[in-house]
């Protein structure tokens, strides 16, 4: 009976424990994110990223013609992925949207336009992976410059 009455009465266990569930807690996070990453970085379990390169890197206001290659990380053209060209700090009148063909490249037209008092600006490049691939765009793109007396 005086065993259960000292039980009762000690208050030193409550002390101690949250501090403990914390430390286990973030060990166990901290572990987690460690397991995670391993299996991210398999190349069966992993997604590459996605990248445009626009050619040409530099165009003037008005009707240009761009040829986007849509490649993985690996440098690979990627093909059936959407391309999107749409207004950065240069203007545009609509969205260009063009598919990559089997080679990776797809063909746009677009006429930017810059401010009265703008001497440049950019079109921003998105990409959208192919349905169903192993491909991610997480990362930002490159973009397009567009320049006055080009």
């Amino acid at each position: 009976m005086r065993s259960i009455k000292r039980l009762l009465d000690d208050e030193r266990g409550i002390e101690g424990l949250p501090v403990r569930l914390i430390i286990a807690f973030v060990v166990g996070v901290a572990t987690l994110s460690v397991m995670l990453n391993m299996i991210s970085g398999v190349e069966s379990f992993a997604v590459s990223e996605l990248d445009v390169k626009p050619e040409p890197e530099v165009v003037g206001p008005g009707d240009a013609q761009i040829e986007v290659t849509a490649v993985d990380s690996s440098g690979a053209p990627v093909a059936d992925a959407t391309v999107l060209v749409k207004r950065g700090s240069a203007g545009l009148d609509s969205v260009a949207v063009a598919t990559t063909g089997p080679d990776g490249t797809a063909n746009l037209s677009v006429a930017p336009s810059l401010g009265p008092n703008q001497a440049q600006g950019t079109l921003t490049v998105d990409i959208k992976p192919p349905a169903g691939s192993k491909y991610m765009d997480r990362r930002g793109n490159a973009e397009i410059l567009v320049v006055r007396g080009r």
